[in-house]
């Protein structure tokens, strides 16, 4: 099996995944983010360098206070529990995303996790928190801009890689395969530079039930896709 080289997945479905069982949205959060601790080592395990998921956009502060302060409380538990998932896997961990929104605490949360884990290679594991492609661009467009005024970068200068090491995920390859879970067919603002030659996967399982027979059907539908990048196959 030809495994991707980097993976990004769009985590959905865990609130209707916990409305079907009569339980609130909460807790299908807590279940989806206890299967992202499964995953990651499944990943490992089957060989994937890169893995990126979308955890929380620049939008799902429209959500609940209920919802976003349970969040809040989900992403300050799981961060910590990242020392652990990054020591087991030598994984390193980088958040994208606009993190100046979060309160304080996690954003030291955030930089601790990146420090401890910054040496580790076996696996890179990027999770998007208050991240918006268009965000993450016009971000990055106004540090260009600075730059070519500071006369740091004139604009002959200004190609593909260079924007690109303007990005979130600068130094990171494009995914290969895109995942999202629950059946919705969008990519919500997620990776639209990145994603420009990437083979999409969607499935109608939400995102708790995802498991590693999941992930591997995913990566076998992937294999029969024939990548060209715009070009034409020889006959």
């Amino acid at each position: 099996m030809n495994v991707p080289n980097h993976i990004a997945i769009i985590l959905d479905g865990n609130g209707r995944w916990a409305k079907a069982k009569g339980m609130p949205r909460g807790y299908g959060h807590i279940k989806g983010c206890a299967n992202l601790e499964q995953v990651c080592y499944d990943i490992k395990d089957l060989g994937v360098k890169y893995l990126t998921v979308y955890a929380f956009s620049t939008e799902n502060w429209k959500r609940s206070r209920e919802e976003v302060d349970g969040l809040m409380k989900l992403f300050r538990s799981y961060l910590k529990k990242c020392i652990k998932i990054s020591r087991d896997n030598k994984m390193k961990i980088k958040i994208i995303g606009d993190i100046s929104a979060f309160a304080p605490d996690i954003q030291e949360s955030i930089h601790k996790l990146e420090e401890f884990s910054k040496d580790y290679d076996e696996l890179y594991f990027q999770i998007a928190m208050n991240y918006g492609s268009r965000d993450e661009i016009t971000r990055g467009m106004k540090k260009m801009a600075q730059d070519v005024a500071d006369g740091k970068l004139s604009p002959d200068e200004v190609t593909e890689s260079r924007i690109e090491s303007y990005l979130d995920t600068a130094g990171v390859p494009d995914p290969d395969l895109l995942i999202r879970t629950s059946g919705e067919q969008r990519l919500s603002n997620f990776l639209m530079w990145q994603l420009a030659y990437t083979e999409f996967y969607f499935t109608d399982v939400a995102w708790p039930d995802f498991h590693k027979p999941e992930l591997i059907q995913a990566i076998e539908k992937y294999n029969q896709r024939d990548r060209r990048y715009g070009g034409v196959k020889e006959e």
